[in-house]
Parts: C-alpha cells; structure tokens; sequence
C-alpha cells in the first residue's frame, strides 16, 4: 500500500469540507484524485463512475425511496398526532409525562418511517408547543425530541440498516431489524430514566389523568397506525415479502390510511412526491459516492492496513472495540450517517468478524454509534431540525442534551459488550 494514498484521500476530503462542499460532490471529488495517482485521467474517472453505477444497481436500494415516501405521507397523514394521543395514555400522568410522551412518540413513529429527521420534525411540531405550555424548559424540550428521534434508525423499519446491508456484503435485512428492537427500545428506556432525573429536579408538572374510555378511544385510533409495524415486520420475518417489497406495501397502506383521516388529499400527493424526490435523490447520490470512495479504498489496501494496524495495537477483543467506537463516535461528529456506513463498514467489518463478532450485531453498534451523531454539530442534522422545530439556538441545547448523550453511550456500551442485547431475537427467529 502507498501511504500517499491515503495522505491525499483524507487531505483533499477534509480541505473540500473546509471549503463548503457539499459532502456527496467532496467524497466523489477526493476519492477520483486519490485514484488519480495510480491511474491515468480517462479511466479513473470512468472507473469511478462506473463504481457509483454499480452501487446504485440493487434491488434492495429500491425499498429506501418507498420508504422516504412513507415517511413523507406519515408526516403530512396525521399519525404522528394519534402515536402521541397513544404515548399520552401510556405515560402522560407521570411527573414530567410530556417528556416521556415526546420519547415514546419519538420511537412509535421513527420506527414507522424509519426516519430520525421526519420524527424530529413530526414530534416536535406537535410536542414543543405543549411542553413549553406546561412549563417546560424549551431548551430541555428540544434535547429530548433530538435524542429519542434517533431511535427509530435503530427500530425496524429502518432505511440504514438496509444501507448497512448493502455495505457488508448483504447480512440478512431481516436479522437486521429483528437484532434493533431491543437495542432501540432499551434507548428510549434510558433517555425516560434521564427525562425522570429532570423531572425530579426541576418539578416539572404531572400530565393530565385520562380516563379508560378516552385511553380506550385513542389506543383503538392508534391501532391502524401501529399495524403498520406488524405489518412490514411480520411479512418480512414470515418470508411473504422482501424488505423492498415491504416498503411498496407501506406506501399503500399509509397512503390509503392518511385520506381515511382525511389528512392526505389527490392534489397533495404532487408535492409529497417532489419532497420524496428530492431527499431520495440526495441519499442515493450519497451512496453512489460512498461506494465509489469504498472501491478506491480497497484498491489502495486501506481496509487490509486499518485490520491489520488495529489487530497490532492490541489482541484484547474489548480494547479494539473500544477503539472502533471511539473512532466512529468522532467520524459521526463530522460526517452524515449514510456515507459513514458506506465507508466505515468495509475498514471496520473485516476486524471485528476476526475477533468473532456477528455481523449483525456490528451493524446495530454501527448505526447506535452514528446516532450519536446525527444530535451534535457541525454536521448534525437531527439537531438542526430540533432546534428549528423548537425555535431555539444551538448553544442553548448543548447543556440538556450532554446527559442524554451520557444515556446514549451508556447504552451504546452496553449493545457493545452485551451480544446478547441484539442478537438474542434473530437467534430466536432462526437468522
């Protein structure tokens, strides 16, 4: 391997970031100069599209799209309102309810849409103005919408667990989801014990008591949107369907469900496409990219190199693994979660499999990781819809959130040296 390579890779990345470019055009850029020193012009260039080509080439790719449109109809459908009608009669009266509201709502319909930033945006439309009603902090308001939307990209469906997938090879996109419920509900659980520290202190209000009939009422409205998840997941699990297949099916029915609540109309579906257009274009731009850079990569031996350097510096399973998480914590800091995945799992994957780890169970480490993430700047995107949402500076968030972050690591090292916690139910379902 010419370490060069690797120089002019990492420098040409971080100097186009520097310069404002965007993160897709600066991973394409550096990875074409970086095979430009072992190739000619010509085919470099066409090598590397060619790569992005390739990657874009997956029939599994196809279920992110529906998916995002998924998303985008439960945005605008008005679920999110019944998951938090829903939340309200199964933790509402607690001390501090809304927070434990905003948690659970958080994860129903992250796990839904299998989007952080449409939960974020969903739940804190709704949340924020309540909880800042009944007294709350909006800073620590705000805190907890950004961490517990990140839940969902651990709870299936998820659409980067399917990139995951992709990137290593093709780990079962089923034992995938089944291996994020508990991590991903183990989160939620941690960041309520948080939200009740705040409460305790603080003395925030008790929620309003809702009586059986209401609580019956809304748990019954909620009962379509839920069905979703049973829906996708079980047909999965069950073999009727593949992930992909699955996503068209949740399209369908939250489609057929957003004009049953009257929400969603014909002349509304227009610009719900354009919006899905977009964001689908921006993502598999990304994974074009990413994967291009992942072939450079492995062209110049960097993933050999990193195994073998990472192998040298200890052969202590729980050292190297706490340096794996150490570094993704810092890549997540920096860089969108999608092309992390791409790029990290290839350098990253080949180590821990040596160390005996199930793939599966890396994937769930990798994806908590990157949450992480997703809730810190500069580049976190979670955190600018949050703060948006709440209309609220960044700074002022930084403070409530250093405790939930606390609560996301904790858990996060828990996923880590406890296999059990994600590989327990694919084991169970015989994956």
């Amino acid at each position: 391997m010419d370490y060069i390579e690797i120089i002019i890779l990492v420098l040409s990345f971080i100097a186009l970031l520097i310069l404002g470019v965007p993160i897709a055009y600066s991973i394409g850029i550096a990875g074409s100069i970086t095979l430009l020193v072992s190739i000619m012009p010509l085919p470099a260039f066409t090598t590397f599209a060619q790569r992005m080509a390739t990657a874009l080439d997956s029939f599994a790719l196809l279920a992110i799209p529906f998916f995002i449109l998924a998303g985008q109809l439960m945005n605008q459908g008005g679920i999110a309102l019944r998951l938090i009608d829903f939340a309200k009669v199964l933790v509402g009266r607690l001390p501090g309810g809304l927070a434990f509201v905003n948690i659970i709502a958080n994860m129903l319909f992250g796990a839904i849409s299998g989007s952080a930033a449409a939960s974020a945006s969903a739940i804190g439309s709704f949340m924020t103005p309540k909880m800042k009603e009944e007294g709350y902090d909006p800073a620590y308001s705000a805190a907890v919408n950004i961490t517990s939307a990140t839940t969902g990209l651990v709870i299936p469906p998820s659409n980067i667990l399917i990139v995951y997938s992709l990137a290593s090879g093709g780990v079962s996109i089923a034992a995938l989801f089944l291996a994020g419920y508990i991590p991903g509900i183990l989160t939620g659980v941690v960041l309520m014990m948080v939200a009740a520290a705040f409460a305790y202190r603080k003395n925030y209000p008790v929620g309003e008591v809702v009586g059986w009939k209401t609580g019956f009422l809304k748990f019954f409205d909620a009962i379509p949107s839920l069905l979703l998840l049973v829906i996708v997941i079980g047909g999965i699990i069950a073999g009727y369907f593949t992930a992909t297949e699955a996503s068209a099916i949740a399209v369908l029915y939250t489609l057929v469900l957003s004009m049953i609540y009257r929400q969603v109309k014909l002349t509304d579906l227009p610009a719900i496409l354009l919006r899905t257009v977009g964001v689908t274009a921006i993502v598999l731009f990304l994974v074009g990219t990413s994967m291009g850079l992942s072939w450079v990569m492995s062209y110049a031996n960097i993933p050999q190199s990193v195994s073998e350097g990472l192998l040298s510096l200890s052969s202590n399973p729980f050292v190297i693994l706490l340096v794996i998480n150490l570094i993704l914590l810092f890549v997540g800091v920096f860089m969108d979660m999608t092309p992390a995945v791409l790029i990290f799992t290839p350098i990253f994957l080949p180590v821990v499999v040596d160390l005996g780890m199930s793939p599966i169970h890396f994937g769930i480490i990798m994806v908590m990781n990157l949450s992480v993430g997703l809730c810190t700047p500069p580049v976190g995107s979670v955190l600018f819809i949050g703060c948006s949402v709440a209309k609220i500076e960044i700074q002022k968030v930084i403070k409530p959130l250093i405790p939930l972050f606390i609560a996301m690591i904790v858990v996060l090292m828990l996923v880590t040296y406890l296999p059990k916690l994600s590989l327990w139910l694919p084991g169970l379902f015989g994956f």
